[in-house]
């Protein structure tokens, strides 16, 4: 079945995300075939344009983030299914317009709220008010706040005018062909579904590293945080998906209860193991890709003697039958040797070393999520001649070798789920706020404890207390091994 008629209107039309991901995505599903006729896009922002004004803003600036596909005849053709609607969130009034283009056909209807929480009530009040609400769907970003209780005020407001099957929380990371994959290799093949389990798993680590610094969202930066930017979500998330156990079915919400479960199971740090199992950086000057950088405390927009970390490296612990005793390393940061995200499963060594001491890590399972999609598994083999020598070989699981399909990017798979109404990918509330329950304590401690950052060099890969953190329990990370 395909992609039925929609009007998605996405709020904050003209700003960064919608710019440099939304927009660019919806030029993809169109080369796909997924708009019909009469789909629409409706941008919504404060801005004084027309829809002609608007695409030509569109040429000028979204066009140079469209990919490989680019085509000047496909995106001319394109153009037209975008139209500009002016809006102030905080005037009722400014929906009227709105739904009467809304309400010119019976298309799927879809909000994409790419704006500050701070305005979701208005505009959710907005909708309600002259009852778009209704039969549609909403999209909303993250951060959902910046503790439980807000991000539980957020969801209250939300859910004034949506129910939570109407609510798509999008998190797109989960969109990712490659952890998407990852599922297919767990569920779909009976040889890992033994190994993946306590007895032979040592560890696993979890890395999404940048090279970028705040760029130009030094305000926003300085308030959130790397912890609330990233582990509370998508590091948790990418946790839950190598943790989970296979769900009673493919449905959204079997699905969402797994994850579920293994948020629930994370074992609670008191504050004594928050200062042991849990690093806070931020980094000073440094050199990243041969060009010198400053100092987190010299970027724009930041509070003279800020203590806002830009990097956190964590120990996680499971309390379940599964994983009981099995690490999981989170870590991420800002201004580190290069832009990636992998996902490491390290197994145990084989119980009695016949063929000599084998190197740490030898057997492992790496899943790259960015910048590019692959899976590898890592193991030893012997090499060629008489001796018995092993050498570190690996293999190559990537379905780019044996399909011709076309990779979508994690937005434009979200995207597409949202107007089908498909909720699997997306993360429903006791999910997100269970993230929080186990969040909150260690962001709890730094404040109460004064937990300063430790400072670590632009363009490595964090503190050395990281390093110490993995080594503690005899392990390395997956670029050390």
């Amino acid at each position: 079945m395909g992609t039925p008629a929609f009007s998605l209107v996405l709020f904050g039309g003209t700003g960064d995300l919608s710019m440099r991901k939304l927009l660019p995505a919806f030029y993809e599903m169109y080369l796909d075939g997924n708009f019909l006729p009469s789909s629409r896009v409706f941008c919504a922002a404060r801005s004084d344009y027309t829809d002609e004004s608007f695409r030509d803003w569109m040429n000028e600036n979204v066009k140079k983030y469209v990919g490989d596909r680019f085509d000047e005849t496909q995106w001319q053709a394109f153009l037209p299914y975008i139209c500009y609607h002016k809006l102030d969130a905080n005037n009722t009034d400014s929906y009227i317009p709105l739904k009467a283009h809304l309400d010119a056909n019976d298309n799927e209807r879809v909000y994409y709220l790419a704006t500050a929480p701070s305005i979701f009530e208005a505009i959710c009040t907005g909708l309600a008010t002259h009852g778009l609400n209704k039969n549609a769907r909403i999209v909303v970003e993250k951060p959902l706040g910046h503790d439980l209780q807000s991000c539980q005020e957020i969801n209250d407001v939300i859910g004034t005018a949506f129910e939570e099957n109407q609510i798509y929380r999008i998190d797109h990371y989960l969109g990712k062909e490659s952890v998407q994959n990852l599922m297919a290799l767990r569920f779909g093949n009976s040889f890992f579904e033994p190994v993946w389990r306590r007895e032979r798993i040592a560890n696993v680590q979890i890395t999404i590293s940048e090279e970028l610094g705040i760029e130009k969202r030094g305000d926003f930066y300085d308030e959130t945080g790397a912890i609330r930017d990233m582990v509370q979500n998508h590091l948790l998330q990418l946790l839950c998906i190598v943790a989970m156990d296979p769900p009673a079915s493919m449905d959204a919400d079997a699905v969402r209860d797994a994850k579920l479960a293994v948020l629930r199971s994370l074992k609670p740090m008191t504050p004594e193991e928050v200062i042991s199992n849990v690093v806070r950086g931020q980094y000073k000057e440094g050199t990243v890709g041969g060009k010198e950088v400053p100092a987190y405390l010299g970027e724009e927009g930041i509070t003279t003697g800020s203590t806002t970390e830009t990097y956190v490296a964590l120990k996680a612990e499971i309390n379940n039958w599964r994983f009981a005793g099995v690490p999981f390393y989170l870590r991420t940061g800002k201004r580190m040797p290069k832009r990636s995200a992998e996902i490491v499963v390290v197994f145990k060594p084989v119980p009695y070393e016949l063929l000599g001491k084998m190197p740490a890590g030898s057997n492992r399972l790496v899943i790259e999520l960015q910048p590019d999609e692959s899976m590898r598994m890592h193991f030893m083999s012997k090499r060629p001649g008489n001796a018995m020598r092993l050498g570190p070989v690996h293999l190559d699981m990537d379905s780019d070798d044996f399909f011709t399909e076309r990779r979508m990017d994690g937005y434009e798979r979200l995207l597409l789920d949202a107007i089908n109404g498909q909720l699997g990918l997306f993360v429903r509330r006791d999910e997100q706020e269970q993230a929080w329950r186990w969040v909150e304590p260690i962001i709890n401690t730094w404040r109460e404890q004064n937990v300063e950052p430790k400072l670590y060099t632009a363009g490595s890969w964090g503190p050395p207390a990281a390093n110490a953190l993995v080594a503690r329990d005899g392990h390395n990370w997956h670029e050390e091994l």
